[in-house]
């Protein structure tokens, strides 16, 4: 199974901070737990959303808002692209990650298999 783990954004992060050298070296050494445990497919970090672009669609023209974005609990910071044999072994080894002060959420990603019955014949085969 894949997931996808967001990260949210934060007042600092919104603002450009960077992250401190120490906070850069616990999320590597983390991310090659990670790795060695075959649970890493891709992770980065998001620019702040003041450099973002929203197209709302709707039955008329798309709308296009660019940043920044107000409600930043809505927004993402960063996020990994991992595998794990369950939502609950990836809850257990993400409640490690090396924050603080910090929310993250973590959403299955719907898998060919599970849109199988809406699936035309020709994207079966593909």
């Amino acid at each position: 199974m894949r997931f996808l783990v967001m990260v949210k954004a934060t007042e600092q992060s919104e603002a450009g901070a960077e992250p401190s050298a120490e906070m850069l070296a616990e999320m590597g050494a983390f991310n090659e737990t990670l790795i060695k445990d075959k649970m890493f497919v891709d992770a980065g970090g998001l620019q702040a959303s003041s450099r973002g672009v929203r197209i709302r669609f709707a039955r008329s023209k798309p709308a296009i808002e660019h940043g920044p974005f107000d409600r930043s609990k809505d927004l993402v910071s960063g996020f990994w692209l991992l595998q794990a044999d369950s939502k609950e072994a990836l809850v257990e080894r993400m409640s490690h990650a090396p924050f603080e002060d910090a929310e993250i959420e973590i959403r299955q990603l719907a898998e060919a298999e599970d849109l199988e019955p809406a699936l035309i014949p020709e994207m079966r085969e593909q």
